[in-house]
């Protein structure tokens, strides 16, 4: 059985995270390999705030004080990270302070940085101290080598949609010339 089907039987054609039967996605909380015990079925309306901090509606995510008791840890490391995004609110702190994770189902929800305080948050800065997110667009303001590929990454290459290293605030990965690579933000500039 694929993984699709495995986690529509699992969640009964639902979202589940709010419970919405429209526009059903995988999304992965970890980076490596899909598995069933890395994704989660989720709407596109949940899949774009969890990837778009900017749009990210409080309200809709207060269907978590029912998915976050969820037996599949998947879900649950997603209802974390959506609880300490939004716990500026108020609700979901009180939230937080009852749901209860494993030490390695907690290490795993605090892969991407999200619960942690401000000053010991990572963060991605461009040459000129603009903070990168994930699915920002860059240019390289420099040539560089790229080791393996053997081809150089010229100056002026705009990198689109790129994707942040969360251990590392000196590294981004992007497609450049269709390669899969991995650029130091000091080599590139921000673009609007």
């Amino acid at each position: 059985m694929s993984i699709d089907k495995k986690l529509y039987e699992r969640s009964g054609s639902k979202c589940e995270l709010c419970g919405s039967s429209d526009d059903l996605k995988i999304y992965l909380t970890k980076e490596e390999a899909m598995s069933v015990d890395n994704s989660v079925l989720v709407c596109t309306t949940c899949k774009n705030q969890i990837e778009n901090v900017t749009t990210t509606d409080p309200n809709h995510w207060r269907c978590l004080s029912d998915s976050m008791w969820n037996e599949n840890k998947s879900v649950q490391v997603v209802a974390w990270r959506m609880l300490n995004r939004l716990r500026a609110e108020g609700w979901p702190q009180d939230l937080l302070d009852m749901m209860y994770l494993d030490d390695e189902t907690l290490v795993w929800a605090a892969a991407t940085g999200e619960g942690e305080d401000e000053e010991g948050k990572i963060v991605h800065k461009d040459s000129n101290g603009n903070i990168l997110k994930d699915g920002d667009s860059v240019v390289l303001i420099k040539d560089l080598d790229v080791k393996g590929a053997n081809f150089t990454a010229k100056r002026g290459a705009a990198v689109h949609n790129i994707k942040l290293v969360w251990d590392n605030a000196e590294h981004i990965e992007g497609r450049v010339e269709g390669q899969h690579i991995v650029i130091l933000t000091q080599y590139t500039k921000k673009t609007k």
